[in-house]
């Protein structure tokens, strides 16, 4: 194994997994936002793809979804997946590539976790440490 596969390897995919997956990203947006499918689930609904993971060998990508509002999060991704083989059809027209990857649609858990981390971040206990942090700064001082 050559010194920059290895790091490659070590960030969780190189420079091509990176840049394969933001085009998917990129189209898959573009064909959500038209709203041409066919599920009672989606109807209506706006969709984000926050982000899309290929798996090293680019025959599977997992794609992070945010419905707008967060709710029915669970539904639309799992009426994404049920849409997924026309949503590989759309995509194969627009990014090309000599295996498209097989799509699977997950809920992305990064916003909830960035909420959880702002509510604790002003959260009356840690509010009291930073100010005795700042006291003892002060008299450092």
């Amino acid at each position: 194994m050559s010194r920059s596969s290895h790091f490659d390897d070590e960030r969780g995919g190189g420079h091509r997994l990176l840049r394969v997956g933001e085009n998917i990203r990129h189209a898959l947006a573009g064909i959500l936002s038209r709203e041409d499918l066919q599920d009672p689930d989606l109807e209506g609904v706006s969709i984000t793809v926050t982000e899309v993971r290929c798996s090293p060998d680019l025959r599977n990508a997992t794609v992070y979804i945010m419905p707008l509002g967060g709710n029915g999060e669970q539904e639309v991704a799992d009426a994404l997946n049920r849409c997924s083989r026309f949503l590989r059809g759309q995509l194969s027209r627009q990014v090309r590539m000599k295996y498209l990857p097989r799509l699977k649609f997950i809920v992305d858990a990064s916003f909830g976790e960035a909420d959880h981390i702002e509510r604790l971040l002003h959260s009356p206990k840690v509010a009291q440490d930073l100010e005795r942090r700042d006291d003892r700064d002060e008299e450092d001082r």
